[in-house]
């Protein structure tokens, strides 16, 4: 397997990515926009998530196709960045079919940042704005780390950010990710500057250290930071794709492997306080080759693609005025 030409989820064919942001808020949301609807599924195993329009990606649900998903800090404020991005596609004709009128369907999943050291004394909800913005921005080059929903991201004792990978599988399929690492656990043990994630890395895209020293896998539970802890004061949210066509049963699927990725990268995941979910994404430009293996094939891949993913989101955060914790360069780059 090889990365993509851009290491990132556009690789996958008819995908589009934006981010909006504001460095005073530290905040900010990401979209991800299709040339075309595409099919989506969702797996949440976090214990506190916040999402929008979710329950429409059951596979008997009637909508088989949306037209863009949201990534975005701001916890439930954070919702509305998807009321921009339905403005958005609305004027640009966008949409459902419901008797002539055109409906956008936009779900969004939220993180929890509004303890960061950001001011969050709006009088207006910033985020439908920031939403409409990051639409505006789609394009198939995207900044990663400190960034779009990874702006004002936080780990167990890192900054988190904005990551992305993608991986071209035999036959020329592509798989990519994207993520906003906002967990309770983190990227790296204790003390050590290599990534859970390395036996993962393909080539150097987050240093290249190779893998964990030995260590004692219990101190991530960062015990002191726990007890002052609250439900949902966390998440990571992540999307994966593929240009194979799925059904939305399928989809769901490799959502359901995808988050092997995250508890692969970040120690502990999955946990009572953060709300973690996979999207799923089939833009369908390719038909399955093997209906019995291209699934296997397709969840071990998205699995492997967001691990890279979560590493890359930390390892390209970048220093800000105001923060609480160091970014991964400031304390071990050289």
């Amino acid at each position: 397997m090889k990365v993509g030409p851009r290491n990132l989820i556009t690789d996958v064919d008819g995908l589009r990515v934006g981010n909006a942001e504001e460095a005073r808020l530290k905040s900010g949301c990401t979209v991800v926009v299709g040339d075309a609807p595409f099919v989506c599924a969702v797996d949440v195993m976090g214990g506190a998530p916040g999402t929008r329009e979710t329950d429409l990606l059951a596979p008997d649900k009637m909508v088989q196709g949306v037209d863009a998903l949201v990534l975005s800090g701001g916890s439930a404020f954070g919702l509305e960045a998807a009321a921009g991005v339905v403005e958005g596609l609305r004027a640009a004709g966008r949409g459902f079919d419901v008797g002539g009128m055109r409906v956008p369907i936009v779900p969004a999943a939220i993180l929890f940042d509004l303890l960061n050291g950001g001011d969050k004394s709006w009088r207006e909800n910033p985020y439908p704005a920031l939403g409409r913005r990051a639409l505006e921005a789609a394009a198939e080059e995207f900044a990663l780390g400190t960034a779009g929903a990874g702006t004002g991201a936080t780990t167990a004792e890192l900054k988190g950010g904005l990551g992305s990978a993608s991986i071209v599988l035999d036959g020329g399929a592509c798989v990519g990710a994207l993520v906003a690492v906002n967990a309770l656990g983190s990227p790296t043990p204790h003390g050590q500057p290599q990534f859970w994630a390395a036996p993962w890395e393909i080539g150097a895209e987050f240093g290249g250290l190779g893998a964990v020293i030995a260590c004692d896998p219990l101190e991530n539970l960062a015990v002191d930071r726990l007890r002052g802890m609250k439900p949902g004061a966390s998440t990571t949210i992540a999307i994966v794709a593929t240009d194979i066509r799925l059904s939305k049963a399928e989809a769901r699927r490799m959502a359901v492997a995808a988050q092997d990725g995250l508890a692969r990268a970040l120690v502990p995941s999955h946990t009572p306080y953060d709300g973690d979910l996979v999207f799923a994404v089939s833009t369908g430009r390719r038909e399955m080759e093997d209906p019995a293996l291209d699934p296997v094939r397709l969840g071990h891949a998205a699995a492997c693609c967001l691990s890279r993913a979560v590493a890359r989101g930390v390892f390209l955060a970048r220093e800000a005025e105001g923060d609480g914790l160091p970014c991964w360069q400031a304390k071990w780059g050289r």
